[in-house]
């Protein structure tokens, strides 16, 4: 049985390592601190994950730089961090990831319908609108600029045409809410400036032409919206780092849903999630890309590299 300190020893070890050092020194206390265990155990098992509870103190104002300030904030306001813990959820919004879809989007059938699932404010819903950097070869004149590391394939040598595109969430996020703007800075580790930029360029992009978010659940939601884009464009279903939050029934109700859906599945989620065996040969965390149900390649979770199988 997995407890809550091996999930903050497996986010040290396989996603903060050689990412956030703060975030690895950190879980790795938290992980040996039996208060703080004690506490966390206290909420629901899909509220004691590591990135929501570190995101959760940042929002308030809390230390995550060491280890005891952190845990005096934690002890000390437990009523309050438990409240967020429960009310939020991890909502990350990584443009980044866009740059791991664009390979296969640019491939498929022209125009596309996008349509994401587990959307939160939908900023990679505009990936059309972003520009890319595969290990210098580049693409797109407008937006954020985001690098991608990329093995066993080549770039794409085109961005794809977008007519419509809609997101699914329980919780949509509205870009111009301060409070929901704070709370997606607040999901950037601390070390990733570069991420917060890209964040806040993305979202000036996203206030400008906000997107069509429907608060809905992925199953019992998912076929009305779908039903709504035009057929004249390739309907793709995309989501990124979303089935793990999503109880295991719901998830094979979800996954069965999409081969009745015309167009295409597109995911980038954990492989124990997706029932892919296997892990990557550098033993840290990576998603698995894949198109309806065929895994294509290992992903690192902030879109900074992809390698084909």
């Amino acid at each position: 049985m997995t407890t809550t300190a091996d999930w903050y020893v497996d986010f040290a070890d396989r996603q903060a390592r050689g990412s956030s050092p703060t975030y690895e020194r950190l879980t790795r206390e938290i992980a040996r601190d039996d208060e703080l265990l004690a506490l966390l155990d206290t909420v629901p098992e899909p509220k004691r994950q590591p990135n929501l509870l570190l995101a959760v103190v940042r929002l308030l104002g809390g230390p995550v730089e060491n280890h005891p300030a952190f845990r005096s904030y934690v002890v000390t306001r437990w009523a309050a961090v438990a409240t967020e813990l429960r009310r939020r959820a991890t909502q990350t919004n990584e443009i980044g990831r866009s740059a791991l879809l664009l390979p296969v989007l640019a491939e498929l059938p022209q125009p596309l319908a996008l349509l994401e699932v587990g959307a939160s404010a939908g900023l990679n819903l505009y990936l059309d609108r972003y520009s890319y950097d595969y290990d210098g070869v580049r693409l797109g004149t407008s937006g954020p600029v985001l690098p991608c590391h990329l093995t066993g394939r080549t770039p794409p040598t085109a961005l794809p045409t977008v007519t419509w595109r809609a997101g699914l969430d329980l919780n949509p996020l509205d870009i111009t809410d301060a409070d929901d703007r704070a709370w997606l800075e607040a999901l950037i580790w601390p070390e990733h400036d570069h991420r917060r930029d890209r964040l806040r360029a993305a979202a000036e992009i996203a206030a400008a032409d906000p997107p069509r978010l429907v608060r809905g659940d992925l199953v019992d939601d998912l076929p009305a919206l779908a039903a709504e884009a035009p057929a004249d464009a390739t309907l793709v279903v995309f989501h990124t780092s979303v089935l793990y939050q999503v109880p295991a029934d719901r998830r094979a109700a979800f996954i069965a849903l999409t081969v009745t859906l015309p167009g295409h599945w597109l995911a980038a989620e954990d492989p124990e999630v997706t029932g892919h065996p296997g892990r990557p040969a550098d033993g840290l965390h990576k998603n698995v890309l894949s198109l309806d149900g065929r895994p294509l390649a290992w992903t690192e979770g902030h879109g900074r590299s992809m390698s084909w199988f």
